[in-house]
């Protein structure tokens, strides 16, 4: 199909993403899993309302920032495309907090020679390790300088959403029906959009920016779930403990031992599930223990979830007189069904992906996106890449050259929904 988006050259969007995305990643968006308020820090507010202003600034007039720190906008339909149905795109505020996300100092590299790239403290991104940045080659790139993580997880979502925006607008002979754009706070919490104001949103269709590699698109991803286990231990001088103390501290540490080595982050890929413990604290009296549970079948996480309650028994029986309490609820579920059950969803995704020639393959979330909650709220939700690599770390980097790649993608998008009845 001849698409006007095509003819588009990286030249010409390059200006559009790099500032962006180097000024989106030095807002300090750290979010935090232990606060249960949204936004859970106030730095997201900060990116939030610039998000906003710019916005109005590119000439969007239906601009909105909700008080919990939801970023919704609308792109009207061309003139003639009223009709068409609302496509979405969406990208998420925060960072993780698994490596500070503090005073980012982006290092944009033009004409990447092939080699080492230092960084700070020892560190360095290797291509002899490295194909996917040994094909960088020539290519220009962002990372971090290695004493934080970069942000590209989501910041480059973000910066991708907007070009496409800004350049739809200075662009009306591009014709377009209705575009929604929402940017969410806290989606590395796993909290699953809460306070989401989803009787705002028109659109039966949205895509979220925030995977990896150019060509990957995701369609599924865990069921997760997360355990708080809890143990009450009983305490008495340890001079007189024989036969009557029971070790909190060491109760948590044997019921993490309990999970099998096999079943961890370390040990398995593509559709094998985990058991992770994330946190750990305690005393001779009192103890918790944090585990991450992840599967794609959603059989396999009833066993999961059954396997703890057993490990609790085993404890138990350890440590006469303690007590072990598992607390496990779900975080988001596999949203595979629901996006099977709207196949244009995915389908003018892979159209879009052929019209601009790029060679897109089907690939599982290890992990979730704000798109697998969205899903289950009932708007199919596919993830598209957004070209970082080695996310949640200080090795972390992305492609220029695969950020304008998803940029027309998003625009392509949106022409071709523009097209449909």
């Amino acid at each position: 199909m001849k698409t006007p988006i095509n003819q588009i050259d990286d030249k010409t969007l390059e200006p559009l993403l790099i500032n962006r995305f180097m000024s989106y990643v030095r807002y300090w968006t750290e979010s935090d899993r232990h606060v249960e308020a949204t936004p859970s820090t106030p730095g997201q507010w900060d990116l939030a309302k610039a998000l906003e202003s710019e916005l109005s600034g590119v000439g969007i007039k239906d601009v909105r920032l909700t008080e919990y720190c939801y970023v919704i906008a609308r792109l009207p339909a061309s003139p003639g495309k009223e009709a068409a149905p609302s496509v979405g795109f969406l990208a998420h505020l925060d960072t993780a907090d698994d490596v500070s996300g503090r005073d980012v100092k982006p290092q944009l590299v033009r004409n990447y020679d092939g080699g080492k790239i230092s960084l700070e403290g020892g560190l360095c991104l290797d291509p002899g390790a490295d194909a996917d940045l040994a094909a960088q080659r020539g290519k220009t790139l962002i990372h971090s300088d290695g004493s934080t993580l970069l942000g590209a997880d989501d910041k480059a979502g973000l910066a991708e959403i907007m070009a496409a925006l800004e350049y739809l607008s200075v662009h009306p002979e591009i014709p377009h029906g209705p575009v929604e754009i929402i940017f969410s706070p806290d989606e590395e919490t796993g909290k699953g959009l809460p306070e989401f104001p989803r009787k705002d949103i028109k659109s039966a269709v949205c895509y979220t920016l925030d995977g990896g590699p150019q060509g990957e698109i995701e369609a599924e991803c865990f069921n997760a779930w997360k355990a708080l286990v809890k143990f009450e231990g009983r305490v008495i001088h340890l001079g007189a403990a024989r036969g009557v103390l029971a070790n909190a501290a060491l109760m948590a540490a044997s019921f993490a031992l309990l999970l099998p080595r096999s079943e961890s982050p370390e040990a398995t890929d593509a559709y094998y599930g985990y058991y992770c413990p994330t946190e750990i604290h305690g005393d001779l009296e009192k103890a918790s223990l944090e585990v991450f549970l992840r599967d794609f079948d959603s059989e396999e996480m009833k066993r999961r979830v059954a396997a703890l309650e057993s490990f609790a028994g085993t404890v138990e029986a350890q440590f006469p007189g303690g007590r072990v309490l598992v607390n496990a609820r779900p975080q988001y579920y596999n949203m595979k069904r629901d996006i099977d059950g709207n196949p244009a969803a995915l389908g003018l995704l892979k159209q879009a992906c052929e019209n601009l020639g790029i060679e897109h393959r089907l690939k599982p979330i290890r992990g979730g996106t704000d798109g697998s909650r969205l899903t289950e709220l009932g708007i199919p939700t596919p993830n598209i890449f957004t070209g970082g690599r080695n996310y949640h770390s200080r090795l972390e980097w992305v492609s220029v050259n695969e950020m304008c790649a998803a940029c027309r993608l998003v625009m392509e998008l949106i022409w071709l929904w523009g097209t449909q009845p």
